[in-house]
């Protein structure tokens, strides 16, 4: 399900200006089919460009965050995940033993949760879902 976002263009969009290290760093976020943390991004960006530092790739991810083109997660394992910000809403299912990351959209559930917001007398503009399970037909 994960959809493939171009960073490199939404940070020309939003007026960033784009160093050939946040171009590999960019890039790397863009392809990564996973939720990787800022060593996971490192160790990826490093492999193609080894003068990227951590230093710098802290510094991308939080100017990535602060101009809206990256979401960070925290899906209960102490680490800042990381992936572009989806055009479409998706939420999420951790599986607590592997750490595996399940995207997924049930329109039902999103009816659920803005039936639910007006009930409480709110009208929904955001939100964000994370369960967390183990494998049922798992072998013990």
């Amino acid at each position: 399900m994960h959809q493939q976002i171009d960073l490199e263009a939404l940070c020309a969009e939003r007026g960033l200006r784009i160093t050939e290290q946040r171009r590999v760093i960019a890039r790397v976020l863009s392809e990564s089919e996973d939720h990787p943390d800022v060593e996971q991004l490192h160790r990826r960006a490093n492999a193609i460009d080894s003068k990227i530092s951590i230093a710098t790739v802290y510094r991308t991810v939080r100017l990535f965050e602060e101009a809206g083109i990256l979401d960070r997660h925290d899906f209960g394992d102490g680490r800042a995940r990381y992936e572009p910000a989806p055009e479409a809403h998706h939420d999420h299912l951790i599986d607590v033993e592997t750490g595996k990351v399940v995207e997924f959209v049930d329109p039902e559930l999103e009816a659920l949760q803005r039936q639910i917001a007006e009930k409480l007398g709110y009208r929904l503009v955001d939100h964000r879902m994370e369960l967390y399970g183990v494998r049922i037909d798992r072998e013990d």
